[in-house]
């Protein structure tokens, strides 16, 4: 069971293939050895995230479902500016450490966010 506040709310996923589209044709784009991450502005009034995490990338669903939870974690602890973000992963991110995953979406999710808001 999830502790009271700490859910990952339905309101800050992007769900809608559309939604996904619109953020691969028009996004502003943070990549290294582990991820990809795009975001774009979104007329809301949260962050949403959106997650493509291939089974080309990390075969096995355990793995798929680990990169999964940090990215939501990441998200969810960051109060970011009101943009949809899709996170890919990258093969290395299969075997890197969390830590090492974990300040690679930080980094990614802060660069895009001061991005977007011109700080």
């Amino acid at each position: 069971m999830v502790a009271s506040g700490t859910a990952f709310p339905r309101a800050h996923r992007l769900l809608a293939a559309a939604d996904f589209s619109r953020v691969f044709a028009g996004a502003d784009r943070s990549s290294d050895g582990f991820f990809t991450v795009l975001a774009r502005l979104n007329e809301l009034s949260c962050a949403r995230l959106g997650l493509a995490i291939s089974r080309r990338v990390a075969p096995r669903a355990v793995d798929r479902n680990r990169l999964r939870r940090l990215a939501r974690e990441s998200f969810r602890q960051l109060g970011l500016a009101p943009l949809d973000y899709v996170v890919m992963a990258r093969r290395d991110a299969v075997t890197a450490p969390s830590p090492s995953l974990r300040s690679s979406l930080d980094r990614h999710f802060l660069q895009l966010s001061r991005r977007a808001v011109g700080a």
